[in-house]
């Protein structure tokens, strides 16, 4: 008999770019996109900790690594790589955002506005509260910053 966890795993992986008319395609495309976000990330910080030895210096991550989104799948990795900052490794907000925006760089190859991914807050809320309030926290950063020039 097949556990729970392997059945939930096999839903995600079943169909990669699953139609998201319905609000469960959505839902299994955002999952998807999460995995997929946070398992790449946590294999990078987990290279860069392991060639790191005993002394982690996160000020050198950025010079040690570059993420590249391209298009909006992707972007959920600036709020994932802040969560593991803060969260799982203990840094602050202003040292997990000054490596974040130093390591990620973003290229979106179209303005199309059926290519641009969108998730509705209640479905982010949902299954990513802490990533909400991360972006929520971005986002108000970036209106101060905005207000200032």
């Amino acid at each position: 008999m097949m556990s729970n966890i392997m059945i939930l795993i096999k839903e995600i992986c079943y169909i990669l770019y699953p139609g998201d008319e319905s609000e469960e395609g959505k839902i299994l495309r955002l999952k998807q996109q999460y995995t997929l976000c946070s398992a790449s990330l946590q294999d990078i910080i987990s290279r860069f900790e392991r060639r790191s030895g005993d002394r982690i210096k996160w000020e050198e991550f950025p010079e040690k690594v570059a993420v590249q989104m391209n298009d909006t799948h992707p972007t959920l990795c600036i709020p994932e790589l802040m969560r593991i900052l803060i969260d799982l490794k203990g840094l602050n907000w202003n040292e997990a955002w000054n490596i974040t925006q130093r390591t990620v760089a973003y290229t979106n190859h179209t303005v199309l506005p059926e290519a641009l991914e969108k998730w509705s807050y209640e479905l982010m809320q949902k299954l990513l509260p802490r990533h909400v309030e991360i972006i929520e926290a971005i986002d108000e950063e970036c209106a101060i910053l905005t207000a200032g020039t």
